[in-house]
């Protein structure tokens, strides 16, 4: 088949008799090699990826020519707009959706997360890697290690004081806390390029290249803003952009697994990955625009199956992952985009619940 075209079968007819392997996911993954599904779209992601640089472009000229008048700062949720999709870009190559050489993917995310987002390409390609191995697993799964918020009532024991109140009220927190998550990627990218780590995770050299495209981000992003407007406005240009980049970052994230199942070392353990990739995670229902918004994570059942397939096969693949599940009888969750938030911050609600009642 020709790179950048993909063809759709039929869904996978519905059978309740068990693959011969005894593996739930070798037939699914069977068709879908030979849809070709997993065949990447450079040509796709080319015309992404250029079409986002030049709206940065556009809107740092307009930020540089309108720097100084009060006006500017309609370009900071503009800013913020076209920054999360170089993290969805960021997020791609980290997964080899967008090319299947190592060094090619490296230098695409070291561009998108490091120099454009000063975030760290490793840190956030070891943490999101343990994260796929074993999503919402309660010990294993990072995301859901108990910190500002907590996901479960197992980690609500002995939170007191500030993070007690926190976690009484993480619900109605959630989505403001979320507003602070671009300036959190930045200090957790710093801490970790710049502070000891253990030795083999990455070569010193790796490191200081890393190092050096968080400190240039920081310098251009410094002086775009000091040079083309006073400080107090490049402040507030500054927390604006962070803070609705950090807020859309949080909206493309927050409905893919909270309130979904939550496995240990015990639920979960027989779970082959079928099983632990699509009762942990929650579809979007929608169409382009929801595509282009949350940057095809709301196809997170489908990207945890297969998280090397590019972007654009996600839509196309879906409906033979559903027809899979439905022959299995395993749930396939799907919802609307703001039933998901409904049912991740009742989840948050009720994890917090024990602590209200103490209280």
């Amino acid at each position: 088949m020709p790179q950048g075209t993909a063809t759709l079968a039929p869904p996978i007819a519905p059978t309740r008799t068990k693959p011969v392997n005894g593996s739930e996911f070798a037939p699914l993954l069977r068709t879908v090699k030979e849809q070709g599904l997993l065949q990447r779209r450079a040509g796709w992601y080319t015309r992404g990826i250029t079409v986002n640089l030049l709206a940065l472009a556009a809107v740092i000229t307009g930020v540089a020519l309108t720097g100084g008048s009060w006006w500017v700062l309609l370009f900071a949720p503009l800013l913020a707009l076209f920054s999360t999709r170089a993290a969805f870009f960021g997020h791609d190559a980290g997964h080899a959706q967008i090319s299947g050489d190592r060094h090619t993917s490296r230098i695409i995310q070291l561009v998108h997360a490091n120099l454009l987002l000063g975030m760290s390409q490793e840190w956030w390609n070891d943490k999101h890697n343990r994260h796929h191995a074993n999503p919402n697993h309660i010990d294993k799964d990072p995301d859901v290690a108990a910190d500002v918020l907590v996901f479960t009532e197992k980690h609500t024991a002995g939170r007191a004081g500030l993070l007690g109140w926190l976690t009484r009220h993480q619900a109605w927190l959630f989505f403001p806390l979320t507003t602070l998550e671009g300036i959190a990627l930045k200090v957790y990218g710093f801490q970790a390029v710049f502070s000891p780590r253990p030795a083999g995770r990455q070569s010193r050299k790796d490191r200081a290249v890393e190092g050096a495209l968080l400190i240039a981000h920081l310098a251009a992003y410094g002086t775009l803003l000091l040079t083309t407007m006073p400080v107090g406005q490049a402040v507030l240009f500054a927390l604006v952009h962070q803070m609705v980049l950090g807020l859309h970052l949080g909206m493309a994230f927050a409905p893919n697994h909270k309130g979904m199942e939550m496995p240990d070392e015990e639920t979960g353990k027989d779970w082959g990955h079928l099983r632990r990739q699509v009762l942990t995670s929650r579809n979007i229902r929608g169409g382009l625009v929801t595509d282009w918004f949350l940057g095809g994570l709301n196809y997170q059942i489908e990207h945890h199956l297969f998280p090397s397939m590019p972007r654009p096969h996600l839509r196309l693949v879906q409906p033979l992952v559903r027809a899979h599940c439905r022959s299995l009888g395993i749930p396939y969750t799907e919802t609307g985009l703001v039933e998901s938030y409904r049912q991740a911050l009742t989840h948050l609600h009720e994890v917090g619940e024990p602590l209200r009642k103490a209280a």
